[in-house]
């Protein structure tokens, strides 16, 4: 199915916007990889070139981008309209004149005409590429001597809602968890050039010829009450629950999410006091010899 990107571009930025204090406590923790204490009280002079690998509308690179305030920040994706959004917002923050942009596309697209990097980033990217490893490997051969691959892949799934919210049947988030994980083996089974990956990610690093790979999980804590802005991106993300795992969730759960997307059912994450936002991220990394 074609993604309607204009369409689906302000849900993207909403969704990385809320989750930007996990960005930059990752961001934080990359500094501390990249460079010695001298070098970070240098403000990184020595990190020259990041890119963000599956940027989308740049938030994340705008954000890195003011990390590293040395940088030329490289936006890499495959959608134009995306990427032209990610230069509005980094002219919109005065970042322009580091900021670039480069279209491809994993694992089809070359990157060498983009030369190395200090730092390649790239969040919920890879696992829509059917042969993971191979794209660890492309993207670690990109790297200068002491440049680090951090991959964001895994962590937690989203809670929003206690176990018993009081209509349908409690538990719905376990299940949703479920229907989620059945789709989504589904879904890496059909990409093209697919090849079954044991998903363990300093392995994948190490494999790649990466030094010194480690793991940290981040935390996204929004408490209830939420304000407007989160409950529509969960409201959001339920009705594409909702839609994506239509076969694999019965009946009840399916009216339960129906009354919970519905701005004027009192049930509804519009008006629960109850719903809050807690998700944990892990980001990957290695270091090129």
């Amino acid at each position: 199915m074609e993604m309607d990107w204009e369409e689906l571009a302000p849900v993207l930025v909403r969704e990385a916007e809320l989750a930007t204090p996990l960005y930059e406590q990752a961001a934080d923790w990359l500094r501390t990889l990249l460079g010695g204490s001298e070098e970070r009280a240098a403000g990184q002079a020595s990190v020259r070139r990041v890119w963000d690998v599956g940027s989308g509308p740049g938030v994340v690179t705008c954000l890195l981008a003011r990390a590293f305030p040395h940088a030329e920040v490289v936006a890499v994706d495959p959608t134009p309209e995306l990427l032209a959004r990610a230069r509005d917002r980094a002219a919109r923050l005065g970042l322009a004149d580091r900021f670039r942009t480069h279209e491809a596309e994993l694992p089809d697209d070359d990157l060498e005409a983009l030369g190395t990097a200090d730092l390649i980033w790239t969040s919920k990217v890879l696992h829509h590429v059917g042969d993971q490893r191979a794209a660890v490997a492309l993207l670690a051969a990109r790297l200068r001597p002491g440049g680090v691959l951090a991959v964001a892949e895994g962590g937690l799934p989203d809670r929003v809602l206690p176990r018993d919210i009081g209509i349908g049947r409690p538990g719905l988030q376990a299940r949703l968890d479920a229907a989620q994980e059945e789709w989504f083996a589904q879904m890496r089974a059909e990409l093209p050039g697919y090849r079954d990956t044991t998903e363990d990610w300093p392995a994948l690093l190490a494999a790649a010829g990466l030094a010194d790979t480690t793991s940290r999980t981040f935390l996204l804590d929004l408490p209830a009450p939420l304000d407007s802005t989160a409950r529509d991106h969960i409201a959001a993300r339920l009705s594409r629950a909702a839609e994506q795992y239509a076969d694999l969730l019965d009946e009840a759960d399916r009216a339960t999410l129906t009354r919970l997307t519905d701005p004027t059912d009192e049930a509804s994450i519009a008006h629960r006091p109850d719903a809050f936002l807690l998700t944990a991220r892990t980001v990957h990394a290695g270091r090129a010899e």
